[in-house]
């Protein structure tokens, strides 16, 4: 029986190919997509969602929002990163217009209702800021208990971070939150550790977009971090980091070490920062896994087009 996937979510481009990942495998069914602030306003994200949906033709799959804003903080997007709207805006005009409505009711209620329902059948993967997940928990503590496993998209344990210094996106933007799955979820943490280790090549990119649709708008938003990629670490080819999450969920792709950690929400300069005791100064149980490495026989791109090749 597939493995029942709740995706949360901010689309976001990472989070798009993320998406369509899970879609395309076999070995995952994806009972719904919950929406977040994040990359983009909460409206937009619920947009780019139920488009990227249409785009594949799985309008059956419920799209639910969810928090607008983080819990404390002023709500800050990456919109310079994705686009405007949270995609860039010739992948706006290219995705189809959403024929389906948002589900009437809101994130954390759905949370909550399908890790009732499905207990460990259930996997949630948190693409970005983890404001639903915090509020679900809050409302139902059981969900760790329940669920099979739960990832989070962000953290930078080992290395520094992609919007400050010391901090990973998703962590920032709601660092309140963060920090409350952590105590409570025992939740694995895919963050920049791995996620700036692997890369879709550029000529693999190109040539899913000479594909007919759906690849060839995939490979649009792939190409998106082609110039950052080169600039900033010399490499050639694409970062799709929320995918690198998913991949794992699909084929087994990180290797994961126990670990305490614990976020910061100071509200200065570390504010969202992930302080990993790596030594085991505090002499605390682990109350996570942490994504360190790459398994050496795992190939992220395979993985990845491969997926995203059964679209077609």
């Amino acid at each position: 029986m597939a493995q029942k996937l709740l995706i949360d979510t901010d689309p976001g481009n990472d989070d798009a190919i993320a998406l369509y990942v899970a879609l395309a495998d076999p070995s995952v069914d994806v009972v719904g997509v919950t929406t977040v602030m994040g990359n983009t306003t909460l409206d937009n994200a619920t947009r780019n969602a139920l488009a990227l949906l249409e785009h594949v033709d799985r309008t059956d799959v419920p799209v639910i929002p969810g928090a607008a804003r983080p819990f404390s903080d002023e709500l800050v997007t990456a919109e310079e990163v994705h686009g405007p709207g949270g995609l860039p805006e010739h992948v706006r005009e290219a995705l189809p217009e959403p024929t389906q409505e948002p589900v009437d009711g809101n994130a954390v209620e759905f949370i909550v209702e399908q890790a009732r329902e499905h207990r460990d059948d259930l996997t949630i993967a948190a693409l970005g800021p983890q404001t639903n997940l915090a509020l679900a928990l809050a409302v139902e503590p059981r969900i760790a208990e329940w669920v099979d496993d739960i990832y989070l998209m962000g953290g930078a344990l080992t290395v520094t971070g992609n919007v400050t210094p010391m901090a990973s996106f998703n962590f920032y933007v709601d660092a309140a939150a963060a920090s409350r799955v952590v105590q409570e979820a025992t939740p694995k943490l895919v963050g920049l550790d791995v996620t700036e280790r692997v890369y879709v090549s550029t000529a693999e990119i190109e040539r899913l977009q000479g594909e007919p649709e759906p690849l060839s708008t995939i490979g649009d938003i792939l190409a998106f971090s082609i110039d950052e990629v080169r600039d900033k670490f010399g490499n050639d080819g694409g970062l799709a980091s929320d995918a690198v999450l998913v991949a794992d969920i699909v084929a087994g792709l990180l290797d994961y070490e126990d670990a305490y950690v614990e976020v910061d929400t100071t509200g200065g300069p570390s504010n969202g920062a992930t302080i990993y005791d790596e030594h085991g100064v505090y002499g605390h149980e682990p109350n996570c896994e942490g994504a360190l490495g790459i398994r050496e026989d795992a190939s992220y791109e395979d993985i990845v087009v491969g997926r995203l090749e059964e679209l077609a």
